[in-house]
C-alpha cells in the first residue's frame, strides 16, 4: 500500500511541475473576467484560449483544446477593435477634424489612449486599458546606462526612437492645448511626456496591421493601426506560422494557425522573421534561439583589418559603398553571411586581381589566396567580436550589482548579448572547420 501512495505523490508532483511549465491559468483574475464580459457585450464569442502566466514568456494565452493546422485561433469582431474610426466617433473627433495641419493617425490614437486612461472609471474602454502594461521595455524607455551597453547599430536606433517621441511630443503640444474644453484639469498635466511615451509604446508594440482608407482630417502617413483587445495577449515565436487578416465577410479580425498546439500549451503567433535587435527595438523583448538572429559587423570594424597602405583601399571602399556592401554584414547561426564574405573578398583583392572586382561581387572565385584571406579575416573579426561581447557581458553584470533599479532592463540586454555570443561562437566553429577543410 505504502508503495502505491509514494507513486501517487510522485505523479502529483510531476503533474504540478507540468502545469508550471505549461502555464498558470489567470482567467479567474478580476481584470480578465471584466475584459471577457466587455468583449462578449461587443459580440466576441467564447474562445479556445484563456489568459495564463508562462514561465518563459510571462503573460500569454493558453489553448483549452488541441489546435490543428488550419484551425481558427481567434476571431475578434470589428466592434472590439480600436482604430482611428473609434477616435473620430469619440468626443475628440470634432477637435481632430478642425485641427490644422492635420494630425497623424498615430497621434490620434495616442491622444485617445491618454484621454481614456485619464477618464478612468468613466471610460468605456476601461476593461481593456486595465490589462495593458503599465510600463514598457522598448529602447525609447530605457535609461542612458542601459542604452550604452546595446550593440552599436541598436544603440543608434534606440537614440533615434527616443528623439522621435520627443519630437512628436514637442510638435503636438499646441494640439493637446486645443482639447482643453474637454477637461477640467490642465491638458499640460494630462498629456505629459510620460503619458505620450506610454501611449506610443502601446501602439508600437501591440497594434495589428489593418489598412484603413485615407481620411482628409489626417495627415498623409499610412493609417494601418488597430488595437485588438485579448488578441494582443498572444506572444511571438519565430518557429510558428499563422495567417492573420481582417475578414470582410464576418467583419472580424481572424488568426488561423499553420502549426499544431497541444491542449494547455501556450498559443503563439509570429510577428515576422525579425532578428533579436529588431524585436527589442519594436516590441521590447528578445527571443531565445531565434533562427533569424544575427550579429552585425560595422564598416568601421571591417576596415580595421585592412592596411591603410593598400593603394587601392579607397577605390575598394567606394565600390563596396556604391554597391551597398558596407551595410547589413552579419554573422549568423550558419556562419559569416554571403554579403560579409563578399565584402571581405573585395577588400582582399591583390593589386593584380583588382580588375576582377565585378566578378568578385557576383560571387566568382578570384584566387585561392583571396578566398583564404577572406576566411582568415572573417575568423579574426569573429574572435574580436566574441571578446568585445564577453567584455560587455561583464560590464552588464557589474551594472546589475551597482544599479538595482535597472536590473530588469539590464537583464534584457544581457539576454540579447548572450544570444549574440552563442551566434559568434557557432560562427567561429564553422570558420575553423572551413579553414581545416581548405
Amino acid at each position: 500500500m505504502k508503495k502505491s501512495r509514494g507513486r501517487t505523490g510522485r505523479k502529483r508532483r510531476r503533474k504540478h511541475l507540468k502545469s508550471f511549465m505549461d502555464g498558470v491559468n489567470c482567467s479567474h483574475k478580476l481584470e480578465y473576467i471584466k475584459l471577457q464580459k466587455w468583449l462578449k457585450e461587443r459580440g466576441f464569442e467564447g474562445t479556445n484560449l484563456r489568459p495564463a502566466e508562462f514561465w518563459g514568456t510571462g503573460r500569454g494565452l493558453m489553448a483549452t483544446k488541441a489546435l490543428q493546422a488550419g484551425d481558427l485561433v481567434i476571431s475578434l469582431p470589428e466592434k472590439c477593435l480600436l482604430t482611428t474610426g473609434t477616435v473620430l466617433s469619440s468626443c475628440l473627433g470634432g477637435y481632430i477634424v478642425k485641427w490644422k495641419p492635420p494630425v497623424s493617425p498615430l497621434l490620434a490614437l495616442c491622444t485617445f489612449l491618454i484621454a481614456e486612461k485619464h477618464a478612468g472609471e468613466k471610460s468605456p474602454w476601461k476593461p481593456y486599458l486595465d490589462v495593458l502594461p503599465k510600463t514598457y521595455t522598448c529602447p525609447a524607455c530605457l535609461d542612458h546606462d542601459v542604452i550604452n551597453v546595446l550593440p552599436k547599430p541598436l544603440k543608434k536606433k534606440a537614440q533615434e526612437q527616443k528623439m522621435m517621441i520627443q519630437e512628436l511630443f514637442r510638435s503636438s503640444r499646441a494640439f493637446f492645448s486645443s482639447l482643453q474644453p474637454l477637461f477640467a484639469e490642465n491638458t499640460g498635466t494630462i498629456f505629459n511626456y510620460s503619458a505620450l511615451e506610454w501611449a506610443w509604446c502601446t501602439i508600437n508594440t501591440r497594434t495589428i496591421y489593418m489598412k484603413h482608407p485615407h481620411r482628409e482630417c489626417f495627415s498623409l502617413e499610412p493609417d494601418v493601426y488597430a488595437l485588438a483587445p485579448y488578441l494582443d495577449l498572444l506572444n511571438h515565436s519565430p518557429n510558428v506560422q499563422v495567417k492573420a487578416a481582417f475578414n470582410e465577410q464576418t467583419r472580424s479580425y481572424e488568426i488561423r494557425t499553420n502549426s499544431q498546439c497541444k491542449k494547455y500549451q501556450e498559443v503563439f503567433i509570429c510577428y515576422g522573421p525579425h532578428d533579436n535587435q529588431r524585436l527589442l527595438l519594436e516590441y521590447g523583448f528578445v527571443a531565445m534561439d531565434n533562427p533569424h538572429s544575427s550579429v552585425y559587423v560595422s564598416a568601421e570594424t571591417l576596415l580595421k583589418y585592412f592596411s591603410p597602405l593598400d593603394k587601392q583601399r579607397k577605390a575598394k571602399v567606394a565600390i563596396l559603398k556604391d554597391h551597398d556592401f558596407l551595410e547589413n554584414l552579419t554573422f549568423g547561426w550558419d556562419g559569416p553571411s554571403w554579403r560579409l564574405l563578399t565584402a571581405l573578398k573585395v577588400l582582399s583583392l591583390g593589386a593584380d586581381e583588382f580588375a576582377c572586382w565585378r566578378r568578385t561581387l557576383l560571387g566568382d572565385v578570384t584566387s585561392a589566396r583571396n578566398e583564404q584571406q577572406a576566411l582568415d579575416t572573417a575568423a579574426k573579426i569573429c574572435h574580436f567580436l566574441i571578446e568585445e561581447t564577453q567584455h560587455v557581458l561583464l560590464q552588464i553584470s557589474q551594472l546589475k550589482k551597482d544599479k538595482e533599479n535597472l536590473k530588469t532592463h539590464l537583464a534584457l540586454v544581457e539576454m540579447l548579448r548572450s544570444e549574440d555570443l552563442k551566434i559568434l561562437q557557432k560562427s567561429a566553429e564553422i570558420l575553423c572547420n572551413l579553414n581545416l577543410a581548405t
